[in-house]
């Protein structure tokens, strides 16, 4: 026996949008043919995290000298750019593979609250540079004791 189901537009625009959302949200990395076009521009991968009295920033940088990375802070914007440069050993026609990322990236990324620029670390170890930034003593929490009045 065949059943009718009660068509309903506003249900298939709504699940329309959903799969749009999911597309939009999806990391466009997986996406090669969208930055093959545009070598420059190549995403540097970051991890920020919050500490009490820091933030903790990671980038992966593998193959790329210390003197290739630029760090700026410029109004609680934390910039990093570089260039990964390419094999120059092994001629370009001699290849059966190539995915190895090579060009320049530049990443920047708000932090949520001001830094000390001052005692800004950074250190590269096995292919991650990894930052230290300090927070700013005037935006730190500050814990206020309450005095208990004595009565009497």
């Amino acid at each position: 026996m065949t059943s009718i189901t009660r068509w309903e537009p506003y249900r298939e625009l709504a699940n329309m949008r959903q799969v749009l959302d999911r597309f939009f949200e999806e990391d466009f990395a997986r996406f090669p043919s969208l930055w093959e076009r545009r070598p420059e521009a190549m995403n540097l991968a970051l991890d920020v995290a919050e500490q009490e009295d820091a933030f903790i920033v990671k980038a992966s940088v593998p193959g790329v000298p210390a003197e290739d990375v630029e760090i700026t802070l410029t109004d609680n914007v934390l910039t990093i750019k570089g260039e990964m440069k390419a094999d120059k050993e092994i001629n370009e026609e001699t290849y059966h593979l190539r995915e190895r990322h090579y060009g320049s990236f530049v990443r920047s990324v708000a932090l949520p609250m001001a830094v000390d620029a001052d005692k800004i670390e950074a250190v590269n170890e096995n292919g991650v540079l990894t930052l230290t930034l300090p927070k700013s003593e005037t935006v730190k929490p500050k814990k206020i004791e309450v005095k208990k009045v004595v009565a009497g």
